[in-house]
C-alpha cells in the first residue's frame, strides 16, 4: 500500500495517465491510501494496535535517547525546621541572698566558670548529672555523724534522750553524750564524708588540676586540702567545705540565655536561664505523620545558604500540640510533635546561630528496580503510561516510586539497557 501512494504521476517515469473515464477513481484511491497510512501513524503513537505490550511501528519523532537502568530509587521529603539552641532552662540555683553579677547572653560557660554571683560569692559551674544536695567537708561529716552515734550511744545506755525537758539524761548527761571527757560525756570522732556525689565532685576538683587526693567516694583531710586551695583561687575563705549553693552541676558546658533578675534583687527560681551549647534543629513535625521521627534516622539540613550539612534525630516529644489558632480541618492530623535534630560537625554550620531551614528525610526506597527518566513517559490513550522505543514503537510500563527525577517501571517489554526515547 505505500508503494502505491509514494508512486506520483509527478515522478519519472510513472504510467501512462489513463482513460478520462477512470480518473475520478484513481484518484479516489490515492486519497484513501493517504488517510489510511496517516490513521497508521497516529494508532503508533498514541500506542493502539498491536500486542498489549508494543505497539506497531511508526517514524520515529525528534529527541534524545536514554537506556533503561537499574538503580536504587529513594524518595525524600521536606520540612520545616528552625535552627538554635534549644529551649531555655532555668538553672537551679540554690545560693541564697542578693545577686551582684550576672554575666551576658550568648556567654558560653565550662568547668571552673563562674556562672554568677551571690552575695559576692561565686556559684561556679561543674560537670555532672546528680544534682548538689548537700554540703561536702569534713564539718557536713561530723556534725550530721556525731548526732547520729550520739542518739545511739544513748539509747544502748537504756537512756532516753531529753527526759527530763532539759535536753539532759535521766543521769543527767546532755542528750547525746557518750561519756569519757572530764564532764561525763564522750565526743564522737569526726568521720569521714561519703557517697556518689563526693566522688563526682572529686572528679571535677582534679580535672581542674587540684590534686593530692584519691578520687573516690569518700571527702578525706587531703580533699580537704585540695578545696581549700581552690577556694583560694577563687578568693573564698579557705574553709575546705563545699557549701550546697557554692556549685551548679551541668552535663557539658553551657551557653547562658535571659535572666529573670537584675543585680541587686534576690535569687529567685528564675534568677538564669541556660542552653546547651551545641546547636541543634527542632522541627514541628505532624502527628499524624511521624513515623520516620525515629531516634538515630540520619537526615539532611538545608542551610539558609544553599549549603547541607549532616543532622540525626535525637529526640521526639511525646505530646502534640495544635498549632496557634486552633486545630485544623482534620482535628487530629493538625497537631504536631516536636522533633529534635543533632549535628555533630558544628563547624559545617559556620558562624549561623539561628534561622529558619529544612529538614530533608528519606521516606521510601526502592532498591534495584528498573527506571527511566520521568520526561520519557508518554501518556497512552487507553490510560496509563508507555514508552517510545528507538524504533518508534511504544510499549506500555507500570510505574512505581517518583524520585530524583527517575521512575520506577516495569513491564514485560522493558529489560535494562533497553533505548527509549525522550520527545522533544
Amino acid at each position: 500500500m505505500t508503494e502505491t501512494v509514494t508512486h506520483t504521476d509527478d515522478e519519472p517515469g510513472a504510467a501512462a495517465v489513463p482513460p478520462r473515464g477512470r480518473g475520478g477513481r484513481r484518484t479516489a484511491l490515492i486519497v484513501s491510501a493517504v488517510a489510511v497510512v496517516a490513521a497508521v501513524a497516529v494508532l503508533g503513537a498514541l500506542g493502539l494496535g498491536g500486542g498489549p505490550d508494543e505497539g506497531p511501528a511508526a517514524p520515529p519523532r525528534a529527541g534524545s535517547l536514554v537506556p533503561v537502568t537499574r538503580t536504587t530509587l529513594t524518595e525524600r521529603t521536606q520540612v520545616d525546621g528552625r535552627l538554635g539552641y534549644g529551649p531555655e532552662i532555668p538553672l537551679p540555683v540554690k545560693a541564697t541572698g542578693t545577686v551582684t553579677w550576672l554575666p551576658e547572653p550568648g556567654t558560653t560557660a565550662e568547668r571552673g566558670d563562674t556562672l554568677l554571683r551571690v552575695d559576692d560569692r561565686p556559684v561556679v559551674l561543674l560537670y555532672g548529672t546528680l544534682p548538689m544536695y548537700r554540703d561536702l567537708g569534713p564539718a557536713a561529716a561530723a556534725s550530721g555523724q556525731a548526732q547520729e552515734s550520739g542518739r545511739a550511744d544513748g539509747e544502748q545506755a537504756g537512756q532516753k534522750p531529753d527526759a527530763t525537758g532539759d535536753g539532759s539524761t535521766a543521769s543527767g548527761s546532755p542528750a547525746g553524750g557518750t561519756g569519757g571527757g572530764q564532764d561525763g560525756t564522750r565526743t564522737a570522732a569526726p568521720r569521714e564524708l561519703k557517697g556518689m556525689d563526693v566522688l563526682q565532685f572529686e572528679t571535677n576538683l582534679a580535672a581542674l588540676g587540684y590534686t593530692g587526693f584519691t578520687v573516690d567516694e569518700t571527702f578525706t583531710a587531703r580533699t580537704a586540702d585540695a578545696v581549700k586551695r581552690w577556694q583560694k583561687a577563687l578568693g573564698l575563705a579557705q574553709t575546705g567545705t563545699v557549701g550546697v549553693g557554692d556549685v551548679i552541676y551541668s552535663a557539658g558546658r553551657i551557653r547562658i540565655g535571659h535572666s529573670g533578675v537584675r543585680p541587686g534583687a534576690a535569687v529567685g527560681e528564675n534568677t538564669l536561664t541556660y542552653t546547651g551549647s551545641a546547636r541543634k534543629v527542632v522541627v514541628d513535625a505532624s502527628a499524624g505523620d511521624a513515623s520516620w521521627a525515629v531516634r538515630g534516622t540520619a537526615v539532611r539540613v538545608r542551610l539558609p545558604d544553599g549549603r547541607s550539612v549532616s543532622g540525626r534525630v535525637a529526640s521526639v516529644g511525646k505530646e502534640a500540640t495544635a498549632p496557634e489558632g486552633g486545630e485544623g480541618g482534620s482535628g487530629q492530623q493538625a497537631a504536631t510533635v516536636p522533633v529534635t535534630v543533632t549535628i555533630k560537625d558544628q563547624k559545617s554550620l559556620g558562624r549561623l546561630e539561628s534561622g529558619p531551614v529544612t529538614v530533608e528525610y528519606v521516606g521510601r526506597k526502592a532498591e534495584d528496580v528498573l527506571t527511566v527518566p520521568v520526561a520519557a513517559l508518554v501518556a497512552l490513550a487507553e490510560g496509563g503510561y508507555g514508552l517510545e522505543t528507538a524504533r518508534g514503537t511504544f510499549t506500555a510500563v507500570r510505574t512505581g516510586l517518583f524520585a530524583d527525577g527517575r521512575v520506577e517501571v516495569s513491564g514485560a517489554a522493558v529489560r535494562e539497557g533497553l533505548k527509549v526515547r525522550i520527545p522533544e
